[in-house]
């Protein structure tokens, strides 16, 4: 599970950095740059859906923080 979750994230990360390429090198009108940002939020979302249901599914556990007490007034 870990390693579908890196995998999916060096994906977004490389999909932005394609993006940002089209951007540099065509100042913004492009169509590979919309098509670069469209497939970083299809993988966003599937991203995101994907931890949803592995948490779900119990494959994954939320942790949360734990917070120290207020100290007592002595």
């Amino acid at each position: 599970m870990d390693l579908i979750v890196i995998v999916m994230f060096v994906a977004v990360l490389a999909s932005l950095a394609t993006a940002l390429g089209f951007l540099l090198r065509s100042r913004g009108s492009s169509r590979g740059l919309a098509n670069a940002l469209t497939v970083r939020v299809a993988l966003s979302v599937l991203l995101f859906v994907l931890l949803m249901v592995a948490w779900y599914a119990g494959l994954i556990e939320p942790h949360g923080f734990t917070v120290a007490p207020p100290p007592t007034p002595q």
